[in-house]
């Protein structure tokens, strides 16, 4: 159910463009220990000096400045600083504040502005393979040796196993696999093979509530408590939420509701004993994290709030919903919460963050909020649709989910994520459970999609930022 961009323990601001040219690892290096002495002395405005256009356009001094204060000066100094890595310009460091280690990322260009900073969870370096994995990639054009490389860097490490491309440019299709479904069978997976892909799963629930919207069943503006039973309406603290919030993360409701407890003896399958009742108990007694609608928090509880509430006003379950109102008119025939059992054989077997075998998850209330299953061919027509315009209610109900709903940072439509490139905006979503890592991107300016689907928990971000930038 992660991650937003490069999921940082900083989140919402992660200061980030992987779409900056470094000159070298060198100039990095020079940016990056002025950077560590000004955020010692408390000084992030004259580090936003120090940043390029590029950068500001993803993000304003306001909004530097906020996370500075409010997320890095609590942690204190950073006191240990080493070299990781340099990749595509960006070069990674381990910095120790006090007890807690993160990673910073930085990049400069070519006229030694700040184009890329970033902090997010330090995870120890992962071993590499020691043998070539296998490929469907036919290395035939420049783009494929590029995108190639770029997916050796994740498939090659111990802890991953399988991996699915779907990239669409100029309407043409391409699909790329690594790996394998499952460990030592030495098939590749492709454009049939299904995978879980987690919090993706809320671009269609925003998709179906933008649908609901356009039939007059529901309004974004309404308050919550219109949907709600008496006794859970009661909470004070629900008052300012309306339908929109839930969707954007802007509700003030916490990631995980407080009862949010998982049975140890299924604590690899954390969602799949949380009911409706469990749900609702967790609204009636919450306490908000923000004002609603002043801040953007991720929150697994509010969409799986936002997905029950549509469930009542259109008597459908989660499932069936989808399959009605997007599958159904886009002749996506293997995107279901529940596998067919005739479909089982073309699921991909599952790898934790270690590369050991783990489960599937199972889903009761959150379902709306990571519960799907689908494949790389599927979601790219569902990337492609998002891209089209035509008169149908689907098309119309896809449309409004791309309008900016909440215009700090990140930028959020409904469900969907938006970053900013040449002033052309990228709609995004990525996801990830004990076992699978995925991202799903369109550039509707150029007629561009990506899917990247896995069957590890190492996520895919990076190498998904980089195959859009190798498409740009």
């Amino acid at each position: 159910m992660k991650r937003i961009l490069f999921i940082a323990l900083l989140s919402p601001l992660l200061f980030l463009s992987f779409f900056a040219q470094a000159q070298s690892a060198r100039d990095n290096d020079q940016v990056f220990f002025k950077v560590r002495r000004l955020f010692n002395e408390h000084k992030a405005d004259s580090i936003y000096q120090m940043t390029g256009e590029g950068f500001r356009k993803h993000v304003d001094s306001a909004s530097f400045m906020s996370v500075s204060e409010e997320k890095l000066y609590p942690l204190g100094t950073i006191q240990e600083a080493d070299f990781m890595t340099y990749r595509s310009g960006v070069s990674s460091y381990k910095v120790t504040y006090g007890a807690m280690t993160l990673e910073m990322l930085i990049g400069v260009d070519k006229e030694g502005k700040i184009e890329a900073l970033a902090f997010k969870q330090y995870l120890k370096a992962v071993d590499d393979k020691d043998y070539v994995v296998a490929t469907s990639n036919p290395l035939q054009t420049d783009f494929e040796k590029q995108l190639d490389t770029v997916a050796r860097q994740y498939i090659s490490k111990v802890n991953t196993v399988g991996l699915a491309i779907g990239i669409l440019k100029e309407g043409k299709v391409q699909f790329y696999a690594y790996g394998e479904t499952e460990k030592g069978n030495r098939k590749l997976p492709n454009e049939g093979s299904i995978f879980e892909i987690g919090s993706i799963t809320k671009t269609f629930t925003a998709t179906l509530l933008a649908y609901y919207v356009n039939e007059k069943k529901i309004s974004l503006s309404d308050p919550i408590i219109k949907y709600l039973p008496d006794s859970v309406a009661a909470n004070p603290q629900l008052k300012g939420i309306t339908i929109l919030m839930l969707s954007n993360h802007t509700s003030g409701l916490p990631r995980m509701p407080e009862n949010f407890v998982q049975d140890p003896a299924d604590s690899l399958d954390p969602y799949k004993h949380h009911t409706v009742d469990l749900l609702y108990s967790a609204v009636k007694d919450c306490t908000l994290q923000s004002k609603p609608g002043e801040k953007y928090e991720y929150s697994n509880f509010a969409v799986a709030l936002l997905g029950n509430i549509l469930e009542h006003i259109s008597q459908k379950s989660f499932e069936a919903m989808v399959e009605e109102v997007i599958c159904k008119p886009l002749l996506m025939q293997h995107t279901w919460q529940h596998i067919p059992e005739a479909q089982q054989r073309d699921f991909v077997r599952l790898y934790n963050e270690d590369g050991s075998p783990t489960p599937a998850w199972n889903f009761l209330a959150f379902a709306p909020a990571g519960a799907l299953h689908s494949n790389t061919s599927d979601l790219l027509l569902f990337a492609k649709a998002n891209m089209q315009k035509d008169r149908s209610k689907l098309s119309t109900a896809m449309a409004l989910t791309h309008k900016i709903t909440y215009s700090g940072t990140p930028k959020v439509a409904l469900g969907w994520h938006i970053l900013t490139t040449s002033n052309q905006p990228i709609y995004w979503h990525n996801g990830g459970t004990y076992g699978s890592s995925s991202y799903i991107a369109f550039e509707p300016s150029k007629e561009i999609a990506v899917v990247i689907l896995s069957n590890a928990a190492e996520s895919v971000d990076v190498m998904a930022l980089s195959i859009l930038r190798l498409l740009q």
